[in-house]
């Protein structure tokens, strides 16, 4: 573990990109396992990200959490984007398996399928928003700019970089029109205020209300 907490500290790029591509090799293992076993990866996934998030807090210093009224307006709009905009485009194929609905697969065990929503919902709004936020806005918008990426500000729009992070962002997901407007809008945020945070906060509170729709109104789909 001070192995890997040292070749972290002397790589920013790896400490920005190995959480996010153990998370994302995790997920393609996830739907690899059946119905069932998604769920016991996805509870994996979010004990193995905690794990990273805590290994490169110290190191990440722009990864810090910045809960401003700007970026909780950010975060309920993607969140209306991504639920309103669902039928007027067709999707990509997604990697996560079969369909994700903890009450159909565990529908004898009610407390079993709560326990898994749970920790989709805490996984979804506490770890990947760090995990992703550090990977695309961070590193990868950084590097296009320049290949030394610390000496890049957060703060001012580079308008290549800035359009193709949000592009890869997008397609990164199967709702991929609304991944990329959402791109677009956490990237705005960092390049404005120049802090990473806001854009942790405004995926936080996206993914946090996006998690209540689809319980509240079966829209399994998003997950």
């Amino acid at each position: 573990m001070l192995a890997l907490g040292a070749v972290f500290n002397s790589s920013p790029s790896l400490a920005r990109i190995a959480p996010f591509l153990v998370f994302l090799g995790l997920t393609v293992l996830q739907g690899q396992v059946g119905e069932v076993g998604q769920f016991w990866i996805y509870l994996l996934k979010c004990l193995v990200g905690m794990w990273m998030l805590w290994m490169t807090w110290r190191i990440v210093p722009e990864m810090r959490w910045e809960w401003t009224p700007r970026a909780l307006a950010i975060g309920v709009l993607v969140c209306a984007i991504w639920v309103f905009l669902d039928p007027y485009y067709p999707k990509l194929g997604g990697v996560a398996g079969t369909t994700w609905n903890p009450f159909v697969t565990f529908a004898e065990t009610a407390p079993l399928a709560w326990f898994f929503f749970g920790v989709r919902l805490l996984g979804s709004s506490l770890i990947v928003p760090p995990l992703e936020e550090a990977f695309y806005r961070s590193f990868l918008y950084r590097t296009l700019v320049k290949k030394d990426f610390l000496n890049v500000p957060l703060i001012g729009i580079n308008w290549v970089p800035f359009l193709v992070t949000a592009c890869v962002f997008g397609l990164a997901h199967t709702q991929w029109f609304a991944g990329i407007l959402c791109g677009i809008l956490f990237q705005s945020l960092v390049c404005r205020s120049g802090r990473l945070g806001e854009a942790m906060a405004a995926h936080a509170v996206t993914n946090c209300l996006l998690a209540i729709w689809i319980v509240a109104k079966g829209a399994w789909q998003f997950w």
